[in-house]
Order: structure tokens, then C-alpha cells, then sequence
């Protein structure tokens, strides 16, 4: 199993952002509604390349925050589509940090700061729901 403080080296992120101050809540921290948009572009690419083409977030399922983000941490989405319906797609993503990137002294450590699953829809044109097309080898 994956050490959940270490980068997984057997996948490639699918976003890699680094929060601004803007990002802030009052805590002094990156605001959860942040994270959670970014959570759910980096879901939805995956989604829309299994959809072969455009899809929507119909469900948050799951999302725990574990560790707060903040300012100039690194931030590396890795999502992998974990089910496949007749018009939808579940993925998982999780969210690492990288923290002390910006140090004199280099790269500090990684943790994991949130888990989560959303379900998205297949859409066509005209944003009804159409048939997941089969997966393409």
C-alpha cells in the first residue's frame, strides 16, 4: 500500500495548483470551498475523458478534510474513476500537499489534507443526460 505521506509515484497528477492569498479564510488558512472546487475540476477531467466528452458534478458522496492547506503549499490531485453507469462516473480524488517548497532549505513534506468521492453525469449539447460510450483501449 501507498505511504499516504509520499507522492504516489505509480500515477500522474491530475492538478497541481498552489493556493494564493486570496485563497484565505479567517483562520488564515486556503478556505475549504477552495479545495473543493479544485477537488472537482481535477474529478471532472478524468471524468470527461472516460465520458469522451462533456460531463456534470451531480454528487459530492464523500469529502473529509484531514489537514489544513495553506499558502504557497503545493497542492497535487490524484483522481481515478472507480465506477462506471449507463450516464455516470464516480471518482475518487485525493489531495496532497507539498509544504516548504518556496524554504531556503527545499522540499518539506507531504501530506495528505483530503479525500473524496463525486459522481458526475454525462452531457450532451443541449446538457441532458447521455450514454457513457464504452472505454476506448
Amino acid at each position: 500500500m501507498q505511504d499516504p505521506d509520499t507522492l504516489p509515484h505509480d500515477r500522474h497528477a491530475t492538478l497541481r495548483v498552489v493556493p494564493m492569498p486570496a485563497d484565505t479564510n479567517a483562520a488564515g488558512n486556503i478556505f475549504g470551498g477552495w479545495l473543493m472546487s479544485q477537488v472537482d475540476i481535477a474529478g471532472s477531467i478524468v471524468a470527461i475523458r472516460r465520458a469522451q466528452g462533456p460531463v456534470t458534478t451531480v454528487a459530492v458522496n464523500a469529502f473529509r478534510f484531514l489537514k489544513p492547506v495553506y499558502v504557497g503549499d503545493v497542492v497535487s490531485l490524484y483522481a481515478q474513476v472507480v465506477r462506471v453507469g449507463s450516464t455516470s462516473i464516480t471518482v475518487d480524488i485525493i489531495a496532497y500537499v507539498e509544504r516548504g517548497l518556496r524554504s531556503i532549505a527545499g522540499a518539506g513534506t507531504v501530506e495528505v489534507v483530503a479525500e473524496s468521492t463525486l459522481t458526475y453525469v454525462a452531457i450532451d449539447a443541449q446538457y441532458h443526460k447521455r450514454t457513457v460510450p464504452p472505454e476506448v483501449h
